[in-house]
Formats: C-alpha cells, sequence, structure tokens
C-alpha cells in the first residue's frame, strides 16, 4: 500500500464572519491511499486557531503517517491521538479504500437518494442588513431550522434579528439555534441568555469560552435556556476526562464535529456518554471540503438522529469538488445523477 499528503486551500465565496474574525480561505488536507489499482481518498480537516491539532509539526506527522502506513488503522489511529482530524481522514481513507467505490463509505437509503438528512440553514455574522439578507434566503429556500452566529456585532442588533424572525414564524414553523461560539464573558452570559430564551429558541451554542468548567456547569444548571457545548470537546482525548467533563458540567446537548474530536470512534464514544447521561446531540460539519462532508453525512444517517443536522458548508467555496451532495427544502441529498470531480 502507497499513500501520500495533499494540501488544499478552500476559496470562500464570500468572507464568513465569526466572532474569531472574519475567514476568507480555508486550509485542508487529504491522505490518497492507493493498493492494488484502487484508491481510498480521506480528508485532514483542520481549521487554523480551533483545531487542537493546529501545531508546528502538523505537516511533519502527516509525512510520518503516510511514511508509515503499512502499520494498519488501529495502530496509526493511536499514534495520532492527538491529531483527531489525521484520525479521521485515516478512518475515511481505509474505509474508502475498502469500498467499491471511493466516496460510498456507508452504503444506505441516504446513499441511494431515497432519504434525505434534515440540516440547519447557517447565517453567518456581518451587519444587521447582510444578516437579514441571509434569513430570508434561508427562509425562502425551505429551512425549518436556522443557526444564527452572534456575538461579534451589537447584542441589541442581534436580538432584533431574531425578533424580526419571530414575529413572522412561531416556534413551530422556524426552529431557531443560535452559535456564541464562547463570544460571552460568564459575568453577562446569564443575563443574555434570558433575554435569548423570550425568543423561544431551540438552543445556544458555547455561549462562554471553552475550559472554564465550574463556570459552564453553573451556567447549564440556571440557564433558562438549552446549552450545546461545542468547543468544550476539542481537545479531551482520554475516556475519563470525557465522562467527568460531562458529569461535571451536565449540558442540555453536545456538538460532534469528526474532525475535532477523533471522527467516527471519537464520535461515537461521546455519543454513547451522553446517551447514558440522557444528554442531546448532533453532528456538525467543520468546513470540510465535500470529500470530508460527505464522509460525515454518509456516517451521520446510519445514527438515525432526528434533530436537524449542521452539514450544510458545501457550496460555501468557489473551488470545492463537485460531488452528489445537494442541498434541496432544508435538507442534505444524495443525487446519484451527479458525479465526483476529485482532482488535486
Amino acid at each position: 500500500m502507497k499513500a501520500t499528503y495533499h494540501q488544499y486551500i478552500l476559496n470562500f465565496k464570500q468572507p464568513s464572519g465569526t466572532s474569531r474574525g472574519v475567514l476568507r480561505t480555508k486550509e485542508t488536507w487529504f491522505i490518497v491511499l492507493e493498493s492494488e489499482g484502487k484508491r481510498g481518498v480521506g480528508e485532514c480537516g483542520i481549521l487554523r486557531g480551533l483545531s487542537i491539532d493546529d501545531r508546528p509539526d502538523y505537516e511533519r506527522q502527516l509525512q510520518w503517517t503516510c511514511n508509515n502506513i503499512a502499520l494498519g488503522l488501529e495502530a496509526l489511529f493511536e499514534k495520532n491521538r492527538e491529531f483527531p482530524s489525521i484520525q479521521f481522514g485515516l478512518e475515511m481513507a481505509f474505509r474508502s479504500l475498502a469500498s467499491t467505490s471511493p466516496f460510498l463509505l456507508f452504503e444506505t437509503n441516504f446513499t441511494t437518494g431515497t432519504a434525505a438528512i434534515p440540516i440547519n440553514g447557517l447565517i453567518w455574522m456581518g451587519d444587521g442588513a447582510f444578516m437579514k439578507q441571509q434569513i430570508a434566503a434561508k427562509i425562502e429556500a425551505g429551512f425549518g431550522c436556522i443557526k444564527m452566529k452572534i456575538g461579534a456585532i451589537d447584542f441589541d442588533t442581534e436580538i432584533s434579528l431574531l425578533q424580526s424572525i419571530r414575529k413572522e414564524f412561531s416556534s413551530k414553523d422556524i426552529e431557531l439555534r443560535v452559535d456564541a461560539n464562547g463570544a460571552f464573558s460568564p459575568q453577562e452570559a446569564l443575563e443574555k441568555l434570558k433575554r435569548l430564551s423570550d425568543l423561544d429558541l431551540h438552543s445556544i451554542e458555547q455561549p462562554i469560552k471553552q475550559g472554564q468548567f465550574e463556570e459552564m456547569a453553573a451556567l447549564c444548571e440556571k440557564t433558562p435556556l438549552p446549552i450545546a457545548l461545542d468547543e468544550e470537546l476539542i481537545g479531551v482525548f482520554d475516556t475519563d476526562e470525557r465522562a467527568q467533563l460531562l458529569e461535571v458540567v451536565k449540558p442540555q446537548f453536545i456538538i460532534l464535529k469528526p474532525s475535532f474530536i477523533g471522527g467516527y470512534s471519537g464520535s461515537d464514544e461521546w455519543i454513547t456518554m451522553a446517551e447514558e447521561r440522557q444528554i442531546g446531540w448532533w453532528v456538525t460539519s467543520a468546513l470540510e471540503s465535500n470529500v470530508g462532508l460527505n464522509a460525515i453525512a454518509q456516517w451521520t444517517y446510519t445514527l438515525h438522529q432526528q434533530l436537524p443536522q449542521g452539514l450544510g458548508t458545501g457550496s460555501l467555496f468557489t473551488n470545492n469538488f463537485e460531488s452528489p451532495l445537494e442541498v434541496k427544502n432544508g435538507a442534505l441529498y444524495y443525487n446519484n445523477i451527479l458525479n465526483w470531480n476529485f482532482n488535486l
């Protein structure tokens, strides 16, 4: 078996705002396996400034992994314990190589095109007019669940935008989620959550920065609005530490980003632990190309989770790879009439 790695820079169609800044490009890496005339492809979706494996030795670790591919998936997975995006790339690549087609990782009703995955429509940060424009477009496109990133502009403006949706659509018509990306201080968070809860929201992701366990636990206990942990799961590798985090913080939901938490295996462990504690969950992609999005979506469908998932990022880039993935009426479909065009 031969293994190589390749860098690829994804370009945003328009700058996309988060509370951590504006994104114009997204770096990603691919592991390509070749054996007996077959090819397997895995994406290592790193997000600079957020991924725990955003380290100076990242490319060196990729090179070592490819040089030692003969060790096999299990051994390589353990050797990349502190590189969750490489772990996921390996899981993807080995499953891809073993499949009848490089991009058919799980054969289900989703991949035959007879079933779809409900997803949320994502509203990026910007000025009030830009965000209002996005909201109108998502509602027009048939989304029943909208997720709005908050925390970068004036809070009163964000409240007004959410109020404008609620004036026209009740929670039965449109489910609203917000994602603060840790933008609130512990001192102000509870008061802001109370104001947000008046708008009948589904949940808020990561209201305060990760790593503040006591403050987050107190917030989850007192909150009038369900809290979903996102960044909080990043960098927690040990099984006992994962269990302790859930026991101490007691969130209402957790959000699973396979590229950040160790692929399918890491995500499966978090799901099991959450369900044992009656904690809800859903899956979110992390700005991967359509290759990574495809791998996450196919796996997500096998979980039979009814909540809308966060999987609709494939259309953000000018140079994404053509794929059968399509977003229609607030859901992600696999259209077998369309073909893959994967060229590095």
